[in-house]
């Protein structure tokens, strides 16, 4: 069924599937998952882990950023930039409009302004240590946009993920954010015509992933 409107309190409600979800609300409301996964469809000897949040923003204040420990080599070399999404990203961009063609509404337009945001947030969040759609220095989503030059949209919402261990990082985000009431809202809301991915890769192989949407 078409969503209507993005992520809200109503739809801010504990999936039978994840006995580990953590609800917390902002002014439309942000949820946390956390999942661990068996990893026996997958080549990693260790145990793969994910985290999912979600959020959508008219510009009140939400809960402050949760610290992590981020792993991070001094010697690692300097992530390569381009003006294209790589491959996670475009298999993460991908399979968000196969969900939502499957559902009957148009495809989303990639947006490099989009795009150039994700990317930074993914990037602060993996070697700065935090987990949130609030920065350390209290930069919501909206302040984000605007720092970006994205001054002028009627709703813009976001769901990020950091997941390890997982051969396809981009699509398994996708499949984890549609059995999520919020993460799925966010990508099959109605009104939103742009959308784009950025990720970013610690040095330890874990995947941040930022995925912006809006309606302008």
């Amino acid at each position: 069924m078409k969503s209507t409107k993005p992520f809200t309190l109503a739809a801010s409600r504990r999936h039978p599937q994840f006995p580990k979800l953590l609800i917390r609300c902002g002014i439309l409301s942000s949820a946390v998952l956390m999942a661990w996964s068996s990893a026996s469809a997958q080549s990693m000897t260790s145990q793969p882990v994910a985290r999912l949040i979600t959020a959508s923003t008219a510009g009140a204040p939400v809960s402050r950023a949760r610290r992590v420990t981020p792993e991070t080599d001094s010697t690692a070399s300097p992530k390569a930039t381009t003006n294209f999404p790589n491959a996670v990203e475009q298999r993460a961009f991908d399979q968000t409009n196969s969900a939502r063609i499957k559902d009957g509404l148009a495809p989303l337009v990639w947006d490099e302004e989009l795009w150039r945001m994700a990317k930074a947030h993914s990037e602060s969040m993996a070697t700065r240590g935090f987990f949130d759609h609030e920065t350390p220095e209290g930069l919501q989503l909206k302040d984000r946009a605007r720092a970006n030059g994205i001054a002028h949209f009627r709703v813009i919402a976001e769901n990020i993920a950091y997941n390890k261990g997982f051969n396809d990082p981009g699509g398994f985000a996708v499949e984890r954010w549609m059995i999520s009431s919020g993460h799925r809202a966010n990508i099959l809301y109605v009104g939103f015509q742009a959308s784009a991915i950025g990720s970013y890769v610690a040095a330890d192989g874990s995947t941040y992933l930022t995925q912006v949407f809006i309606a302008r």
